[in-house]
């Protein structure tokens, strides 16, 4: 199952996320998916803020040297040499010192191989979701059904922290289940009630049923579990 990070962990990550350190950093240190530190990142700092850290993070990164410094790089190797430093004001030393030493003929050449490898052409594995077959469920979970005891069916683009997901993801049926009671009354209506689901092996045996009447994916907690 996939790790369910504390509020002092989800504290932490933004902080450290704020002070510049990489979403592959976080992953690797909590020992969760990097899927699992965006949305924890959107939820407490917003979609904006977190854009503009993203943002800011990379131009940090990689800065494009300019035309000015590229001109400083080349004044320090030809000071460096000996002559320059002997009349660095003489353009004659200058013009006779870069063609001379720093652009001398290359009479030899050797041949670089092309790259051969074979190209994985296979679609992607999907990272986001987990395996039912992988996930230890606690001993007691809740669901929201309305009033004849149907499964109250969603599309996956009805959760907030799923929308970074591609638009076929979206359009996905799932269930809903909570391992709260409280938050499970919560997500329900009047025209809905909440019941227990006291062995959890039921989703493994039901999961033919549920993939039939299209239903692909559970949503439980913060993770996204695949039939």
């Amino acid at each position: 199952m996939t790790k369910r990070l504390t509020e002092n962990q989800k504290k932490e990550i933004v902080r450290s996320f704020k002070s510049g350190t990489d979403i592959d950093v976080l992953s690797k240190k909590y020992a969760c998916t990097n899927s699992t530190i965006i949305r924890n990142l959107k939820k407490n700092l917003g979609e904006l803020k977190y854009k503009e850290l993203i943002k800011k993070s990379k131009f940090s990164k990689e800065k494009p040297k300019t035309n000015k410094d590229q001109i400083k790089d080349l004044e320090k190797v030809n000071f460096d040499n000996e002559y320059f430093k002997n009349d660095s004001n003489d353009p004659k030393v200058l013009n006779e010192n870069i063609t001379s030493s720093n652009f001398a003929t290359i009479d030899s050449f050797f041949e670089i191989a092309p790259v051969d490898y074979e190209i994985d052409n296979s679609s992607r594995k999907e990272l986001s979701s987990v395996p039912l077959s992988e996930v230890d469920f606690p001993r007691v979970v809740y669901m929201v059904v309305d009033k004849k005891i149907e499964l109250e069916i969603k599309l996956l683009k009805d959760f907030p922290e799923w929308q970074f997901l591609p638009q076929d993801d979206l359009s996905r049926k799932t269930i809903e289940i909570f391992f709260d009671l409280n938050l499970a009354k919560r997500s329900c209506n009047k025209d809905q009630k909440v019941i227990k689901v006291p062995n959890t092996d039921v989703f493994r045996i039901a999961s033919p049923v549920l993939i039939a009447k299209g239903i692909s994916r559970i949503v439980f907690a913060e993770n996204l579990i695949a039939l």
